[in-house]
């Protein structure tokens, strides 16, 4: 009777998204199971190729053809457990990603590349030190000196940093009182920091806390001001967590808010916490995938990618800032981390905790039906109050005759705050020192070759596109109509550097962007220069706007709430109300009162009046109305297809195939096919783009069938035509 392995074969291509059949050999039956990563030959030429075992089939399977033999296995241990397998099958089917797109989210990278383990021979003790010839103080310093650093240290390092006799050393191994072991050397995460002090908390904390402790549900939505000590509730839930022997996922949106999260949950709970971002080298991301299954940290902190490490035991999943869009992936596989997390909570049958000021609108809608328990935070701790919040209108200050970035109000607070010693926030969700560059006389518009997109001028002189990288120098003779009047138009955020430093020559300025974020530790960096002092000002897109906690922060400026509002997106309005919260939330969290101005163009735009009120819930009314005429999210369901080439002709001929044949298994009456039709940015990276959406009462089983018919459409021009598929996305440029 033999025996069978049902394996994922490691290949990008569609026709072999399946799992594929092979025997496993007497020499390996005892050693081949679900999970492992094995090596099979695959093919007409029979190439050697991993593979990952996802059933073991126990009895005779009637087979038509010739089954090939595993031929080895690849690791001592199984790389996937049972549940991750039950995830990697979700996974495929919510969002119609290949079984190896699934797979890559929960293994590192680099263990296909063969990374392994870190290792040094490091120096333990043996036996106590004891006889004559022994007891003389360089032997007794150095076995002491070991006996407190147990494998801490190797020889070199013991003699030539720490300035040891390598004689002596080497006769204490000699004679069994030292020996020399193998060690794992982890490559990152180890630096300590000083002790958090876990804080008393008030009412609203300790009936948070009380309510998710006792609580039988498996969700929780903690919706709290900023400043409500949301955080502080997250670390008393993990260490209630940890104390029943379990372990713990904390959730942050962008590595920038990981500086303070990690400065805070590592001063509380020590060094054995893993870390998880994108940042990572291979072999870092390595190290703390390893660390985490071999069960040596119970306590990761990191983005949305965190969420798939080889949790053993797990007890907890907080995710913080639940509403921010990072969350959504844009590769594939393109998943909705809150979906995963609460697939995750009931297959392991542990809580999951969302956090937020402004919670999605989604989020909180379910929280309103039940299916999440909803927790109220409306206080600041200590009592503190809310930040003033002032609505600049920019339209008057252009009569005023004042042209400049900055209005008369916004002026006069930061000069007054400069004086008095006070820390600033400037908030402009855009890079760059223009946002574009155009001719006066002819109107022509300096564009990305490749793109078809508008290139933002940078004061090194370049013009750079934010979409494909590509930089050209930016020339002062228009190419179109060769006259000199060229203009750079808008602000981004190096521009109101400049600005900042004309106005008020003496203040220390500070800028986190993309732009001074790209190197390893910068954003920690800038992070730590702010909060010891360094800067004055700090100037920044989103990456300033959440969870960062300045004391001495009085001020916050918006400088141009209207960019988000313009966005043609159906979430634009909530957005606008998130990052205006969000950003306003900087503001005085110390001992001194804070104060708000948002400078707009728009002031009556309900977003930004609701932002001014706090009024989240007439937001949401507002939003709910919207969104239920127009049948989107969390009414209906939103597919969109995208499909890219170089060949223009051939692209619009393939779309609209399948817009005819997509119309063939649209039969149910509630959802509506809208395309055809060419994406916002119609051109990226040199290729042309088209969409198609599908809204409504979208089913898996319906959205399989999408997944056909495109991939079947898509057979016969795969090398020229590029398609992916994404529900509910983010961004539908």
């Amino acid at each position: 009777m033999g025996i069978y392995a049902e394996i994922i074969i490691n290949s990008d291509a569609n026709e072999v998204d399946r799992p594929f059949t092979y025997k496993i050999p007497d020499e390996l039956f005892d050693k081949v199971n679900v999970g492992f990563r094995v090596k099979v030959p695959f093919g007409k030429g029979n190439r050697i190729v991993d593979g990952f075992v996802f059933s073991i089939l126990t009895e005779e399977v009637d087979l038509k053809y010739k089954v090939k033999n595993i031929i080895s296995c690849s690791d001592d241990k199984p790389i996937l457990t049972n549940s991750d397998i039950e995830l990697i099958k979700f996974l495929r089917e919510k969002y119609l990603c290949k079984f190896i797109d699934a797979i890559r989210l929960l293994i590192p990278v680099g263990i296909m590349k063969g990374i392994k383990n870190k290792k040094k021979i490091v120096i333990f003790t043996e036996k106590p030190l004891c006889g004559e010839k022994f007891n003389k103080e360089n032997y007794i310093s150095l076995y002491n000196f070991i006996s407190l650093n147990e494998g801490c240290f190797t020889k070199t390092e013991l003699t030539k940093e720490k300035g040891f006799s390598l004689y002596s050393l080497n006769n204490l191994i000699k004679n069994g009182f030292l020996k020399c072991e193998e060690k794992v050397v982890f490559r990152y995460n180890v630096r300590n920091y000083d002790k958090d002090i876990s804080k008393v908390l008030n009412i609203e904390q300790t009936y948070a806390l009380n309510t998710i402790l006792n609580g039988n549900n498996l969700g929780y939505l903690i919706k709290g001001v900023t400043g409500s000590g949301k955080t502080e509730v997250y670390m008393n839930l993990v260490n209630e967590t940890l104390k029943k022997g379990k372990s713990c996922i904390v959730l942050v949106p962008e590595i920038s808010l990981t500086p303070q999260m990690i400065e805070r949950f590592k001063g509380r709970f020590g060094s054995n916490i893993a870390l998880f971002h994108s940042r990572l080298s291979e072999g870092e991301r390595f190290d703390e995938w390893y660390r985490v299954k071999e069960g040596k940290a119970k306590l990761v902190i990191g983005a949305r990618s965190a969420l798939f490490l080889p949790m053993n035991d797990l007890g907890l999943i907080i995710i913080d800032e639940e509403h921010e869009s990072s969350y959504k992936s844009e590769q594939n596989p393109k998943y909705n981390t809150i979906e995963v997390a609460e697939f995750i909570s009931k297959l392991k049958n542990c809580k999951l905790v969302l956090g937020s000021a402004t919670p999605s609108v989604e989020t909180y809608y379910k929280a309103l039906k039940g299916e999440y328990t909803l927790i109220e935070m409306t206080k600041r701790v200590n009592m503190r109050k809310m930040p003033k919040f002032d609505i600049i209108d920019m339209r008057q200050e252009l009569k005023a005759n004042n042209i400049s970035l900055f209005s008369r109000k916004l002026y006069n607070e930061i000069d007054m705050n400069l004086r008095e010693k006070n820390q600033i926030i400037l908030f402009l969700n855009r890079r760059g020192l223009s946002t574009f560059v155009s001719c006066r006389s002819c109107g022509y518009v300096f564009k990305c070759p490749e793109c078809d997109v508008s290139m933002t001028y940078h004061k090194n002189g370049y013009l750079i596109c934010h979409y494909c990288g590509r930089a050209e120098k930016v020339s002062k003779i228009c190419p179109k109509c060769k006259s000199k009047y060229v203009k750079f138009f808008g602000a981004g955020t190096e521009r109101v550097e400049l600005e900042v430093k004309k106005y008020f020559p003496k203040a220390k300025v500070l800028r986190m962007d993309v732009d001074t974020t790209r190197h390893k530790n910068s954003h920690e960096s800038i992070y730590n220069s702010f909060k010891k002092g360094d800067g004055d000002i700090l100037i920044g897109t989103q990456m300033i706007a959440k969870g960062l906690d300045f004391p001495n922060v009085t001020l916050v400026g918006v400088l141009a709430a209207d960019i988000s509002i313009n966005i043609p997106d159906y979430r634009s309005g909530e957005r606008t109300f998130q990052i205006i919260t969000q950003v306003a939330g900087r503001a005085g969290r110390g001992e001194k009162e804070g104060n708000v101005i948002v400078q707009t163009y728009n002031p009556e735009h309900y977003s930004i009046k609701y932002a001014k009120e706090e009024d989240y819930e007439s937001l949401f009314k507002e939003e709910l109305t919207l969104r239920k005429f127009m049948n989107n999210p969390p009414f209906g369901k939103i597919l969109l297809i995208n499909a890219s080439s170089k060949f223009e002709e051939k692209l619009k001929n393939f779309m609209y195939n399948l817009g005819e044949e997509l119309e063939k298994i649209i039969n149910e009456k509630d959802l509506t096919l809208l395309g055809p039709v060419p994406c916002i940015i119609t051109k990226l990276k040199d290729k042309y783009r088209w969409q198609i959406l599908i809204k409504g009462n979208l089913t898996d089983k319906f959205n399989k069938k999408v997944k056909e018919t495109l991939y079947l459409l898509n057979k016969s021009v795969y090398n020229e035509i590029r398609v992916s598929i994404d529900i509910n996305p983010n961004n539908m440029n």
